[in-house]
């Protein structure tokens, strides 16, 4: 009896490698099949060889996840471009959001360091330095989350980027705060306004 359902499971694992190595084989073949025009496409529309590249990965790699491939009655080509101009858009989208706020920043920095003069400048730099030392003393994702927030990033972003809930950002971004704020005044006494 132990010997038959040995057998039986001997069967089943070698049945299990080959779906597994003909999966591997057929997703092969659709790769090398479409990763050339898919980056040409991504190239067209990001202007970077490595974003394109990088993209074009992302692609592929759901389509690996997902264990089956587009169906080849449907529009296959269109569903993959589809795709990756989603993702390029994406990526495009995220880009400019964040030279946005990059350069209003920059243009508030150097406003801030022109107009209030070197006694300003090295108070500024302090106090910058007693936030990165607060930051390091707070759990990493309490000051990920703070961090992300404030760069500019919505709730949906910092969900994304932490692997949470969207609706425990909220209370994730306020404990943060209220942590941040007990500390921060804990280091630079009391009478220093945040």
């Amino acid at each position: 009896m132990a010997a038959g359902w040995v057998e039986g499971l001997g069967r089943a694992m070698t049945e299990s490698r080959e779906l597994a190595e003909s999966w591997d084989s057929q997703f092969e073949k659709f790769y090398l099949e479409h990763y050339a025009r898919v980056v040409g496409v991504l190239f067209r529309l990001t202007a970077s060889r490595g974003d394109a590249e990088e993209l074009a990965n992302e692609v592929f790699a759901n389509v690996y996840r997902r264990q089956s491939l587009p169906s080849p009655e449907g529009n296959v080509a269109g569903w993959l471009y589809r795709t990756a101009t989603n993702l390029g858009i994406d990526a495009l989208r995220k880009e400019a959001r964040r030279r946005r706020h990059e350069g209003a920043a920059a243009h508030e920095a150097l406003a801030s360091r022109v107009a209030d003069g070197p006694l300003a400048t090295v108070l500024n730099d302090e106090r910058r330095r007693r936030v990165r030392e607060v930051l390091a003393q707070l759990k990493p994702v309490q000051a990920q989350a703070l961090i992300l927030r404030a760069g500019g990033f919505s709730y949906q972003e910092v969900a994304d980027a932490l692997d949470v809930k969207r609706v425990s950002v909220g209370t994730l971004l306020l404990r943060a705060e209220e942590v941040f704020r007990k500390t921060y005044r804990a280091t630079a006494g009391e009478e220093e306004e945040l």
